[in-house]
């Protein structure tokens, strides 16, 4: 399977890069497994922090309103019971609940292959040599520009340094990775994936066919 591809100044490149099929060919006819990586990408990046208090943690209520007996209405211990007004809640969260929502390490794998293959379908997938970051947000935005880059950006690298995120810092709609933290969550919100040739290798190492 042979794409185009671009050079680090954003030229068409002469000779076409052959793509993995068993990476770049698996259109998924049932989206199901998307969906469960992506609400799992979600879900284990939850910060579980909503905390309420129980009745024994609510502060006063310490005496009985009134006595037991004899006054006609229902007995009540504390004015911190739940069906109180200023009380304590029955079943809110505790700061302890588990949301993570774990997935095998083939169906992640088989998810990252189906979204790049949509992805490539899509026309979403740009391939470039390389890219000689200077530091300057200015010339990330001008080759992104000239590659036809538009929309939410993701863009992959092989390893990330200070200069390529000073230079992508500023740019609002671009997100950037390396190859190795690819998720199904980043690349269907993408309107297009840039993907280096050094990032490609690693991709092509971890999702290609075990042989």
């Amino acid at each position: 399977m042979n794409v185009s591809s671009f050079t680090k100044s954003g030229a068409v490149a002469k000779d076409k890069i052959a793509l993995d099929k068993f990476i770049f060919d698996m259109v998924p006819e049932d989206h199901q497994l998307l969906k469960d990586n992506y609400v799992a990408y979600l879900a284990n990046g939850r910060a579980n922090l909503s905390v309420t208090k129980t009745r024994g943690l609510v502060s006063g209520g310490g005496k009985k309103p009134w006595r037991q007996k004899g006054t006609g209405r229902a007995r009540v211990g504390s004015t911190r019971s739940p069906i109180w007004r200023s009380g304590g809640i029955t079943f809110g969260p505790t700061g302890l609940e588990n949301y993570t929502n774990k997935v095998n390490k083939s169906a992640k794998r088989l998810a990252l292959r189906q979204v790049l293959s949509l992805a490539l379908s899509e026309k979403k997938l740009v391939i470039i040599d390389d890219i000689a970051f200077t530091g300057k947000t200015s010339q990330v935005a001008d080759l992104m520009s000239k590659i036809g880059a538009k929309g939410k950006i993701l863009m992959v690298l092989d390893t990330k340094t200070e200069l390529n995120l000073r230079s992508t810092n500023n740019l609002n709609d671009l997100k950037l990775i390396t190859a190795k933290y690819l998720n199904v969550y980043d690349c269907m919100n993408a309107d297009s994936i840039v993907i280096t040739k050094p990032a490609l290798e690693i991709v092509n190492t971890w999702l290609g066919e075990v042989k």
